[in-house]
């Protein structure tokens, strides 16, 4: 991992409709890094989530992508460099899975035959090549999730030269099955052996536990902790968090925190 940050959060926060749905929040993910965000529902996740897209703009601080600040960078500029995938995305015309997989490369003036070469290699990588030729509105919402990573994946899939790369990925397992959510999980990691930095919001404690480098856990819009699984996935911060008793225990196979309710 690099040591400069890919994404900073300086006093962020949101206040709408005279509630605070984030509190002001300081974070930093370096090049290369998959931080995962956990928190129940109402924590302030989604909040999280749409003030670093830039879909809302935050009521104080600021976001910083790549030394620069969110608002300066350009739509055209910043869709070559960073992808985001939310929980759920709309789309009402019978395209064909492979073709929805391919509008991940419009930013990119790369040319019909690599862009055609990424989207072939994304789809082995994402396992849904057997769905390539299928209407996307006909799929399953685990397989159209599946294929919306495909997307966000090709449209980041190579470094390019206007700056270091980012992936926002908001609870992509939510529609897949147990197999379907490792799967991706081990793709997100291999992602960032190739310096690509990943933000994913995570339901499951147990998967950020086991593949994260660092979690945030959000509660009533505030972070109450960011570290290592080992420093965040505690009982008494869980109890207090998920109101769950629960005991953390060592992961006999990976010697990640299994947390058992």
């Amino acid at each position: 991992m690099g040591s400069e940050p890919v994404l900073q959060m300086t006093g962020l926060s949101f206040r709408a409709a005279g509630r605070t749905l984030l509190q002001p929040t300081d974070l930093h993910v370096l090049e290369g890094e998959c931080m995962a965000v956990v928190g129940p529902n109402g924590a302030g996740k989604s909040t999280l989530f749409r003030l670093l897209s830039g879909e809302w703009a935050p009521s104080a601080g600021q976001v910083m992508f790549d030394g620069t600040p969110l608002a300066k960078w350009s739509l055209a500029q910043l869709a070559q460099v960073r992808a985001v995938m939310p929980q759920s995305s709309s789309l009402s015309f019978p395209f064909a899975a492979r073709d929805v997989i391919l509008m991940g490369r419009m930013p990119h003036a790369t040319g019909r035959e690599v862009d055609a070469a990424i989207v072939e290699e994304v789809m082995t990588v994402c396992d849904v090549q057997h769905l390539a030729q299928r209407h996307y509105t006909a799929l399953s919402g685990g397989e159209r999730q599946r294929v919306q990573l495909a997307r966000v994946l090709t449209q980041i899939w190579q470094p390019v030269a206007l700056g270091r790369r980012l992936l926002l990925l908001d609870e992509p397992t939510s529609a897949l099955d147990l197999a379907h959510q490792l799967d991706l999980m081990r793709l997100i990691r291999d992602v960032c052996g190739k310096a690509v930095t990943v933000l994913v919001i995570v339901h499951d404690l147990n998967l950020a536990a086991r593949f994260a480098d660092r979690i945030m856990m959000l509660h009533n819009g505030q972070p109450v902790a960011v570290g290592s699984p080992d420093e965040v996935m505690r009982p008494d911060l869980i109890e207090c968090v998920f109101n769950v008793k629960a005991q953390v225990i060592e992961h006999p196979l990976y010697g990640c925190p299994l947390v058992v309710s």
